[in-house]
């Protein structure tokens, strides 16, 4: 798995481990989080495809955010099957006027500023992080 040992070295460290995948990624990265457990501390997933990881959502424990375009409706439909296989908290985040790629004005920084936010909340920021100047 090649979030093993990278995964692995960060759990020796001081701070909260934050996964970010997109696309197939997002599926690697819920399936790292399953295989982890509590030890990751939150999961984004923008315009992902966490369906292909749909055996192992029941396991993740992370606080899970799916970020999709309003425009995509194909992966929005495969979010929320896979919304609803997560036991872990978790949310769905639909932007509105995107398409697959985010290429419409505004549309990546929303999904930026969303993952932002959710690993502010479930990983503290960075002033909050033993170590950090």
């Amino acid at each position: 798995m090649a979030f093993g040992g990278a995964t692995q070295w960060l759990m020796e460290q001081p701070r909260s481990i934050g996964y970010f995948g997109a696309s197939t990624g997002a599926a690697a990265t819920l399936q790292a989080a399953a295989t982890f457990g509590s030890s990751i501390g939150a999961v984004v997933s923008r315009r992902g495809r966490p369906d292909l990881a749909m055996p192992a959502l029941d396991r993740v424990q992370s606080p899970t955010l799916l970020i999709v375009g309003g425009f995509d409706d194909i992966v929005i439909d495969l979010n929320r099957k896979a919304y609803a296989k997560l036991k872990a908290e978790k949310h769905l985040a639909i932007v509105p006027g995107a398409t697959h790629l985010f290429e419409e004005p505004g549309t990546l920084q929303e999904a930026a500023r969303l993952a932002a936010e959710w690993f502010t909340q479930y990983l503290g920021s960075r002033a909050q992080t033993p170590g950090a100047e």
